[in-house]
């Protein structure tokens, strides 16, 4: 069984973003861990209350197959997260899935992951994708080799399919 992280920020996560994808991986037969920087109940912005499994600070990424961050505004906590973008890079560099849907592909951006490659964003991180050297595609879902990302949340549907057809390759 593969093992997927979705991390989480501590508040105002999209609900949506997080619920949708999760269960289209978990009925698919995945593991989903969630992460976050608090281990208590934490609510999402619509009102989901969700407990985190494991503190982010935990991620082994030899023990994970992808690590997706969750949007929201609340995930801008890891916009400039040395930590979050170490364990990008260090996802990436196995040649694993790494994700993020909404507002939170500024993290991959910030992190250096999408120099080069074609990625989609919630409008407002547009800028920052270009600034980091992203194509932006404005599709709803991208993917370019193992970098999945989503423009928010009317894709988090679609995020999962194209996450479940990713990881099943």
């Amino acid at each position: 069984m593969k093992n997927v992280v979705f991390v989480v920020a501590e508040r105002e996560f999209r609900d949506e973003e997080y619920r949708e994808p999760k269960d289209i991986l978990t009925e698919a037969g995945f593991n989903v861990i969630t992460a976050s920087t608090v281990t208590n109940e934490i609510e999402g912005k619509l009102g989901l209350k969700i407990t985190p499994d494991i503190n982010v600070k935990d991620i082994n990424v030899d023990e994970i197959d992808a690590l997706i961050f969750i949007g929201g505004g609340g995930s801008a906590q890891y916009f400039e997260d040395p930590l979050a973008h170490d364990l990008a890079n260090q996802i990436a560099k196995q040649n694993k899935v790494v994700g993020a849907i909404c507002i939170a592909p500024v993290i991959l951006a910030n992190a250096g992951l999408l120099k080069g490659k074609k990625a989609t964003v919630f409008p407002d991180g547009i800028e920052v994708l270009d600034k980091n050297g992203a194509t932006y595609t404005g599709n709803a879902v991208e993917i370019d080799d193992n970098i999945i990302t989503g423009n928010g949340p009317t894709a988090a549907t679609e995020f999962g399919n194209a996450l479940v057809k990713l990881l099943s390759q």
